[in-house]
């Protein structure tokens, strides 16, 4: 039972409770999220897994709820390291948002912490990605427009709050 800081909309510690039950009742819990860019611009992105939100769509490479009492840089770091093998990596904040959904039978609430990594390394996936891509940022723009389809919510939610330039 993974415990999670219940927050308002301020970003304010309300209270802790299990993440299940935060999920179970939608309750507004903390998300780090990171988009990862490579010396050359690239956006790396990962193809969720079929059990996953966004089950075969391409999403942000880094993303996990942040545990009770945990800062988000040590969220960020440990997701990194999760999620891709990253270890040691630059970073920047970027913006924080809710993201409010309804997907795999539950109606989440997560509070948004977004941050751009930066690395070169080749990634490591888990079990939670099937497969990643280097994106141009003209090849994003131009898929968003065509075929916005193979990106998923999540994603779109951030091009939305924090990219929009993207969606031109």
């Amino acid at each position: 039972m993974e415990p999670v800081d219940i927050v308002d909309k301020d970003n304010k510690i309300i209270t802790k409770t299990s993440k299940q039950k935060a999920h179970r009742e939608s309750l507004l819990h903390r998300t780090i999220l990171a988009e990862v860019r490579d010396s050359k611009g690239r956006w790396l992105l990962v193809k969720q897994s079929n059990k996953r939100q966004d089950a075969g769509q391409f999403v942000s490479p880094v993303g996990g709820h942040i545990k009770a009492g945990e800062s988000e840089i040590n969220a960020l770091k440990r997701e990194a390291k999760e999620e891709l093998g990253l270890k040691n990596f630059k970073h920047k904040f970027v913006k924080r948002f809710i993201f409010n959904r309804f997907v795999l039978n539950r109606q989440e609430n997560h509070y948004f912490i977004l941050y751009e990594i930066y690395s070169d390394v080749i990634p490591i996936l888990n079990h939670e990605s099937e497969s990643c891509r280097y994106f141009t940022e003209e090849e994003i723009k131009e898929k968003l427009k065509k075929h916005p389809e193979v990106f998923g919510n999540a994603f779109h939610e951030v091009v939305q709050n924090a990219y929009p330039y993207l969606k031109s």
